[in-house]
């Protein structure tokens, strides 16, 4: 082979070799670029992630003062509940003392009389009834039976004797009323 035919064949394979590095250096472009482009939504998710994380952390922040301020109003609810029902008994209350200090002309039992029908208006008024009992069927629901006796008067069941009130707010038991019950003995 002589030299021309060496130096044709060597341009050949420089100007392959420098089609190849163009084709690479092309691709290693693309490369470049697509990595900026990920680069770029790589920075933009975490700025989303960011967002997302301040804006969680000021939700729960909220929320936490939210808790704090409803347990507040709750406790100042429940200290305060009765006060409306206690501002009625006020003047009850006062009665009883004035009758205490009444003077010994004043018939007393007068005097306590009209204070109890006072506070059981009162009591009514908010929803306060008593439960019936004497002659009625027992039930475990309002009654706590605390005596039974067999007793001919009676049937199976049926409250013989109050032995302590029970009442009701609206329709819900607050104190249960205590009984003697009737309970036949089997023969």
């Amino acid at each position: 082979m002589s030299n021309k035919q060496e130096l044709k064949e060597l341009k050949k394979d420089l100007d392959d070799l420098k089609s190849e590095i163009i084709d690479k250096n092309d691709e290693i472009e693309k490369k470049i670029q697509e990595i900026n482009e990920m680069n770029q939504k790589i920075t933009e998710q975490d700025q989303t992630i960011n967002d997302y994380y301040s804006q969680l952390q000021r939700n729960q922040a909220d929320f936490e003062n939210y808790k704090k301020r409803s347990e507040k109003d709750l406790k100042d609810y429940i200290r305060y509940a009765n006060e409306n029902l206690i501002l009625k008994i006020i003047e009850a209350y006062e009665d009883l003392g004035r009758a205490l200090k009444a003077d010994e002309s004043h018939n007393l039992r007068e005097g306590v009389e009209i204070i109890y029908k006072k506070l059981k208006d009162v009591l009514e008024r908010e929803g306060l009834k008593e439960i019936l009992c004497e002659g009625e069927k027992f039930d475990p629901f309002q009654h706590e039976a605390l005596m039974i006796e067999d007793n001919e008067d009676y049937p199976n069941g049926v409250i013989i004797e109050e032995l302590g009130k029970g009442y009701t707010l609206d329709s819900k038991v607050i104190k249960y009323s205590k009984v003697k019950v009737c309970k036949k003995k089997v023969n």
